[in-house]
């Protein structure tokens, strides 16, 4: 049944404000994570990556995106995960982080999905503070949780 459009189109609570999140899913090992689609630029196969000297230990390296510099982010590293080889499933997701594209590389994208219900707060799911910096919630899609990035402290823009 369709939403009627009434004088009230405004969200009353958090709740009504995060339904409808389209998030982009993806797999790290055997975990689900996801990014807010309207950060998402486009998904691309894995192509060789340029290592930068002296770069951070998770910069991949850059890649060259029709002309400009794009950094390549593992995003395995970066949250600390075990490394597991690439396969052919392997994939940069190229994302906008305020003004900057970063590339990410993800095991596997495994499709959209709609977040129909309010995040939970991942600092009162994680015991490790360092690493829920990086979460900006958890969504549950019908018992299947997908874990949400927070792309500016992945990235580390202040």
């Amino acid at each position: 049944m369709a939403k009627e459009s009434a004088g009230n189109s405004a969200p009353n609570d958090a709740a009504e404000q995060m339904e409808g999140l389209q998030v982009v899913a993806f797999k790290l090992r055997d975990e689900e994570y996801g990014v807010n689609i309207f950060q998402v630029q486009e998904i691309r196969n894995l192509v060789d990556i340029t290592r930068v000297p002296f770069s951070a230990s998770y910069i991949q390296g850059v890649i060259n995106l029709r002309g400009s510099v794009l950094p390549v982010i593992d995003l395995k590293k970066r949250l600390g995960l075990d490394p597991t080889p690439y396969t052919d499933d392997t994939r940069i997701v190229t994302v906008m982080v305020g003004e900057l594209p970063v590339g990410l590389i993800v095991d596997a994208v495994t499709e959209v999905l709609t977040i129909k219900t309010k995040l939970v707060d991942p600092k009162k799911a994680v015991d490790k503070t360092d690493i829920s910096k990086f979460l900006s919630g958890i969504g549950n899609i019908d018992g299947r949780l997908v874990i949400m990035l927070n792309l500016e402290e992945i990235v580390g823009l202040p």
